[in-house]
């Protein structure tokens, strides 16, 4: 008896001093420090931000992202005690949360409802502070929209700032308010509090003045607390690590048609196994050749290379063998991973003696296996958990190549971090769980199978099953009606073929499709709703951006754009001579790239300073909906009257909606340059078109008046147009004898 009096006695004295520490460290009453001291010691909260939440000046709106049951509690512990809470119904009636709420003042709300603001605006103006809990969606339904809007008013009225927090781990709890098969529970989650400074409503807005919407710059607010609950300085390899650990290691993680399925457990022993052999033939943070088709193969070396500390140089083998060469000497790449079974499928043997040409030797994984030992399988079983060398985000990650669609390829830097962030981007706009399945058929050397199809699942625990080829187009609506994806990435092309030979039960399990890399056709979008049941959701990228720079989303979209911004993506508009309302797009955020590397400085590092020139021409609306016009280059300058090229294969597409058609500019002496349409339509006529156009009301300079039938628009891997080799082709059939 004695001795469970003193054990106890003991457990409240180390409960007070632990108060009294933790009263002192973050400033908060006494009270509030006992409180808090459960929460602390039962989920390691890593809480030095509060801080800024304390510090915030009157008048204050906390906006706090509501995924359980426990953020009533644990707000109402770090807040200042003369803020009031506004709970809902079940928190504010919970006997459990009784003490909590006598820390501070509360008043409960129908969350059907929007905010009585008037006295909300009394309390803020008179010195004060509110906390709302915001329903925890991604993707906000119209009447969660409303509790945006409404504090949005709050804050103007009231003229107060905006501090969102969002708990990290929440969703993992035993009381969160997500199903248990999106987000998976753990007794005792580590949990870690985003806080972001805080800003007026004029503040947001005025990050983004060409995205005008009040209620949009603080929603972007609140995701951006989202993204940044992530700790981006991790690197890749421990998110995909902290991402087992919260799905399991036992998770099924990747698939494909040939290597069947493996784990999280089993993905890491074999790209430790790997890893191991990168190190013993390479040096620490040396760029290594990734040749390898859409298969567990390639997520294992990547995921190894990481580990070891290298930098994964993506080879795309379909860019031909001059252009391989080029990609290995301008990133001094000395040993490229391959498989010979896949060189030999593939017939890459050209591909291979190009890269041999610029000075790289063949890593092949088929030796590599047979050189695996016993040992090196248990000791990768032992230690799958850590990574092979110290992680540094900020290093060098991934070598891409641009797709060089408009002119020579360049090596383009990421870093880890920019990589994760573009990620944790997207996840922070976009609805996924690890109930999803998610299809990539896009190959990894395009920044969007890259990060989009392949790491975007792996540090967030949706199960991805790779297919080698987008351009199987017959098979790859069966895969889908075996696989069940609930998750495709694809290109309008890829998506306009799949559907053509496809069975209206194939892609019947979709709940979205994000497509990018070129404009989403109606008939595309259309037939996909009609047939499937499932959007399209269009998106922008680019290579720099890694690569994701807008998407709609299924709740939030608009067609015909590319979407809004991701969260702590900002931009600004530079204005271009001849167009009035659009500019050229310019970027900045934690995804863009560390700088280029090129063929007349190989190997060295250009560094990104400061703001990124897209070479896109883009209007936004009010809503900060994107418009893509066109590439800078892809404007014709005709008697000094910019045409957009794109709007002009738009004005073609509708004409001839079943066939592919490019716009290319030619040089022309009386007129600088004239449009010339390349096409699949052999019933193409410049009269029609001419006709067409007057009825669409396009002005005259639009409509080509020169037209190339072709069998085929020549296209880039990624399944892009090629637009250098399209204009080579028609300067080449109208004989004007102009180098491309």
């Amino acid at each position: 008896m004695i001795l469970t009096l003193a054990l106890l006695a003991g457990l409240v004295v180390a409960w007070l001093l632990i108060g009294a520490v933790e009263k002192f460290r973050l400033g908060l009453r006494f009270t509030q420090a006992l409180l808090y001291v459960p929460f602390k010691l039962a989920y390691r909260i890593s809480d030095n931000r509060i801080t800024v939440v304390r510090k915030a000046q009157v008048p204050v709106i906390y906006v706090i992202s509501h995924q359980s049951r426990f953020e009533p509690a644990l707000m109402l512990s770090l807040l200042p005690d003369d803020t009031l809470h506004i709970l809902d119904e079940v928190s504010a009636r919970s006997p459990w949360l009784e003490p909590w709420r006598e820390l501070g003042r509360t008043i409960a709300f129908n969350a059907e409802h929007v905010f009585v603001s008037r006295r909300l605006v009394r309390v803020l103006k008179g010195k004060g502070r509110l906390a709302v809990y915001l329903p925890d969606a991604v993707e906000p339904d119209v009447k969660t929209f409303r509790l945006f809007r409404a504090v949005t008013r709050i804050a103007m009225q009231a003229d107060a700032r905006i501090v969102p927090i969002f708990v990290t781990g929440a969703r993992s709890l035993p009381v969160s308010l997500t199903p248990a098969d999106k987000a998976p529970r753990h007794w005792f989650p580590r949990l870690s509090i985003s806080v972001l400074e805080p800003m007026t409503i004029a503040e947001l807005v005025a990050r983004n003045p060409d995205q005008a919407s009040n209620t949009n710059a603080l929603f972007d607010r609140v995701a951006e607390a989202r993204l940044f609950g992530t700790d981006l300085d991790r690197g890749l390899f421990l998110a995909m690590r902290d991402a087992a650990d919260r799905v399991g290691a036992s998770h099924t993680i990747i698939e494909d048609v040939i290597s069947g399925a493996l784990s999280y457990r089993k993905m890491f022993i074999g790209a430790r196994v790997l890893g191991r052999r990168f190190e013993a033939v390479t040096a620490s943070g040396e760029a290594v050749g990734v040749m390898l088709p859409n298969a567990n193969g390639v997520v294992l070396s990547l995921v190894g290379l990481f580990s070891a500390g290298r930098v994964a140089a993506m080879i795309n083998y379909t860019a031909g063998p001059a252009s391989v060469t080029a990609a290995i000497r301008t990133a001094v790449i000395r040993t490229v991973v391959s498989s010979r079974a896949f060189v030999e499928k593939a017939d890459l043997a050209d591909i291979v003696a190009a890269a041999e040409t610029g000075g790289a030797r063949l890593l092949w994984l088929e030796d590599l296996r047979t050189s695996v030992t016993t040992l090196d399988k248990l000791a990768a079983a032992l230690l799958w958990r850590l990574p092979l060398q110290r992680q540094d985000a900020a290093k060098p990650g991934v070598i891409l190549f641009t797709s060089g669609s408009e002119g020579t390829p360049k090596a383009v830097v990421l870093s880890q971090k920019n990589l994760l962030a573009n990620a944790m981007q997207a996840e922070a706009r976009i609805t996924i769980s690890p109930a999803d399945i998610l299809l990539n058929v896009l190959p990894v050397f395009h920044s969007f199978g890259l990060t989009g199809g392949t790491i975007l699942p792996l540090v967030t625990g949706v199960k991805l099953f790779l297919y080698p080829s987008p351009l199987h187009y017959k098979i790859i609506p069966e895969i889908a009606r075996k696989v069940k994806p609930t998750i495709m990435f694809g290109t309008d092309t890829f998506l306009a073929n799949y559907a053509r030979t496809a069975k209206d039960g194939d892609f019947s399990s979709l709940r979205f499709v994000v497509a990018g890399a070129e404009a989403v056709k109606p008939e595309t979008r259309r037939t996909y709703r009609e047939r499937f049941q499932a959007e399209i959701i269009e998106g922008f990228g680019l290579t720099e951006a890694a690569p994701v720079v807008a998407v709609n989303t299924a709740i939030h979209g608009r067609d015909g754009t590319v979407g809004r911004l991701l969260p702590a993506i900002r931009m600004k508009l530079e204005p271009v001579e001849g167009i009035n309302d659009a500019g050229q797009l310019w970027l900045d955020g934690p995804n863009m790239m560390m700088g280029y590397m090129t063929a007349d400085r190989p190997g060295e590092l250009q560094p990104l300073t400061g703001w990124h020139d897209t070479g896109d021409i883009v209007a936004v609306d009010r809503e900060g909906f994107i418009t893509i016009r066109g590439r800078a280059k892809r404007f014709a300058k005709i008697a000094g009257e910019m045409v957009s090229l794109g709007a002009v294969e738009m004005l073609v597409q509708s004409l001839w909606p079943e066939e592919h058609h490019a716009a290319v500019a030619v040089p022309d002496k009386r007129r600088g340059e004239r449009i010339v349409l390349v096409t699949t339509a052999d019933e193409a006529s410049a009269e029609e078109l001419r006709q067409f156009g007057k009825k669409a009301g396009a002005a005259e300079l639009m409509v080509p008046n020169d037209i190339v039938k072709v069998e085929e628009i020549p296209v880039l891997g990624s399944g892009k147009t090629d637009y250098v080799s399209t204009r080579k082709l028609a300067i080449d059939r109208l004989g004007l004898g102009v180098a491309a």
